[in-house]
């Protein structure tokens, strides 16, 4: 009896991209595209033509130069970064202290 052998891709951390774009970065030039269109249909003549086509295709290729060398989801990363609140440093001083730390007498026990 012959055993039956499928293969197996084994590489889970290659990259999967289309036009040197990862998916989440399509879905930003597709939603820039959307707003384009919305944009150009106020426009009249080639200037509206520009809009709707040129924008969101002169955005892949900088998308492409943006990303060069940078991690895998740098983008959403980004992104979330600018929109989440900003945590700041316990350990770090304080730039102006509002009131002292210490008291200069203390109250009678009672």
């Amino acid at each position: 009896m012959a055993l039956d052998i499928t293969p197996v891709h084994r590489n889970l951390h290659t990259r999967v991209t289309f036009l040197g774009l990862e998916f989440e970065d399509l879905f930003v030039v597709l939603g820039l595209a959307a707003v384009m269109n919305l944009i150009g249909r106020c426009a009249v003549g080639t200037t509206a033509i520009l809009i709707q086509y040129a924008v969101p295709l002169a955005v892949v290729p900088l998308l492409m130069i943006f990303k060069y060398g940078k991690p895998r989801g740098y983008l959403r990363d980004l992104v979330l970064w600018h929109i989440r609140p900003r945590t700041y440093s316990g350990a770090a001083r304080d730039r102006q202290l509002c009131t002292s730390y210490l008291v200069d007498e203390e109250p009678p026990c009672r």
